[in-house]
């Protein structure tokens, strides 16, 4: 039954979505030529020839989402991930749009005007899911569009299953009960019964409009796995397994094939997406050369006055561990006294440092000494946003004394971080400064970036914790 209605349903965000794209085109040629932003003294096309790609624009777009996963199933899945699909989804098919009217060399088609079409599409997109997951929770909290499901395992890992969905009303999951061969029938659990034995699916599938069957047995019952699933296929119910080894993996694992084989890597990092790590990149790259052109006259002035006030390089370099373990020259701006090598390896900083000098104590403090390392942005050596990078002398103290230290390593290293506006920052806990790394490791998007870039203009630039 849920089968029908998610069908019906997806017909009709498709037709949504045609919509959507038709009105963000309409909407960005009067913003572009009737909005008065733009200069349109100059000639352009009638408004019916900017409105003819739409034979394709439209189909082109609907492919892309369906490509990227927006007409799957977004019962569990949070609103970010579906909004950073829309993006991906928007980028691609400016991008092919824009070659195709290359190719058939419709050069007075305005770019602006695709510019436009992009960023509204992005946003009506973002602002249509939003208003349909708000309704769809409200009628499942009301008692409509809800699956209904039998959960096969009644131990802790479907008592745990059972608690999430009692916590989440709104995903629409109704438990018709539990099947299991240590408990007796009748047994509750969060207001659902035990309702026969493992054996018994066939009758209970056939008792039961069930949508989904949750497979949640415990490792020592994993032999029994394969009459489940086949007992599901036989009968053309959806099951579903919770692993019971989930709880030994560190991270939110994911799923790689290798030809028939999976293989489940147990740390999901988004920047291992070759989609991903270009857009990081190339924002890093735009990013370092717009702040280096904004920052150039401190960067002089600052210079300078280290080269006036103390004796020693400007340029303070220092070796750090990057990603994948690699060791890198970070650059600083010098803010000490020059150092014996054997000092400056294993010392850590502290508030009143006697080594710092009174310029230092400055420049640190405004984070001015960090403005170099957007020279290492553009070697690639580091990102804008990234755990910060540590001396390899720490980097071998750390792994040894801190859980999952190592992890860090997974992606660039960055100017400011997720830990560092959080105020973990200098001579603080390293413990937590971890955890908000491996946070950012596992969360990043490109909005997770933008919110810590504003973040650090407002709070990370001056910090009590920066010695």
């Amino acid at each position: 039954m849920i089968k029908s209605r998610q069908k019906f349903l997806n017909t009709v965000i498709v037709l949504i979505d045609c919509a959507v794209v038709a009105l963000a085109l309409i909407l960005a040629w009067e913003i572009r030529f009737n909005s008065g932003i733009f200069n349109t003294s100059e000639g352009h096309l009638d408004f019916m020839t900017y409105m003819v790609p739409l034979v394709v624009v439209i189909p082109l777009f609907i492919f892309i989402y369906n490509s990227v996963g927006l007409y799957a199933p977004h019962r569990v899945k949070k609103l970010s991930q579906e909004v950073f699909s829309i993006f991906k989804a928007n980028i691609i098919g400016i991008l092919i749009l824009t070659n195709i009217l290359f190719i058939v060399k419709q050069v007075h088609y305005s770019r602006y005007v695709l510019l436009l079409f992009g960023l509204l599409s992005v946003v009506l997109s973002t602002a249509e899911r939003a208003l349909l997951r708000g309704s769809l929770r409200k009628l499942r909290e009301s008692g409509y569009n809800i699956k209904h499901i039998v959960i096969i395992g009644a131990g802790d890992l479907g008592l745990s299953f059972a608690h999430k969905l009692e916590q989440n009303k709104h995903l629409g999951y109704n438990i018709i009960g539990f099947l299991d061969d240590d408990k007796k029938e009748g047994y509750k659990i969060l207001g659902a019964n035990v309702i026969g034995k493992i054996d018994e699916l066939d009758k209970i599938v056939k008792e039961n409009d069930l949508d989904e069957v949750i497979i949640a047995i415990p490792l020592k019952q994993y032999e029994r796995l394969h009459e489940i699933i086949k007992a599901c296929e036989k009968l053309g119910v959806k099951a579903q397994i919770i692993p019971d080894y989930y709880k030994y993996l560190p991270a939110r694992p994911y799923i790689d094939q290798l030809d028939d084989l999976p293989i489940i890597n147990i740390r999901y990092v988004p920047l291992d997406d070759a989609f991903n790590k270009l857009i990081k990149r190339s924002m890093d790259i735009i990013i370092a050369l717009i702040a280096i052109i904004i920052v150039s006259p401190i960067l002089v002035i600052t210079a300078l006055l280290i080269k006036l006030t103390s004796p020693g390089p400007v340029i303070f370099q220092q070796t750090r561990v990057g990603m994948h373990r690699r060791e890198f020259e970070i650059y600083k701006f010098r803010s000490m006294r020059v150092q014996v090598e054997e000092e400056e390896v294993s010392q850590w900083t502290t508030k009143s440092d006697p080594r710092k000098t009174k310029l230092g104590e400055f420049i640190r403090r405004t984070s001015i000494d960090e403005l170099p390392q957007l020279f290492n942005v553009l070697k690639g050596d580091m990102s804008i946003i990234g755990p910060r990078p540590e001396r390899p002398f720490f980097v071998d103290k750390f792994k040894e004394e801190i859980p999952k230290y190592m992890i860090k390593h997974h992606v660039r290293p960055g100017i400011s971080g997720w830990a560092q506006v959080n105020g973990f920052r200098g001579d603080t806990s390293i413990k937590a400064r971890i955890e908000h790394d491996i946070y950012y490791i596992e969360n990043w998007t490109i909005w997770l970036d933008i919110r810590i870039i504003l973040l650090t203009f407002f709070k990370g630039f001056i910090n009590r914790n920066a010695y």
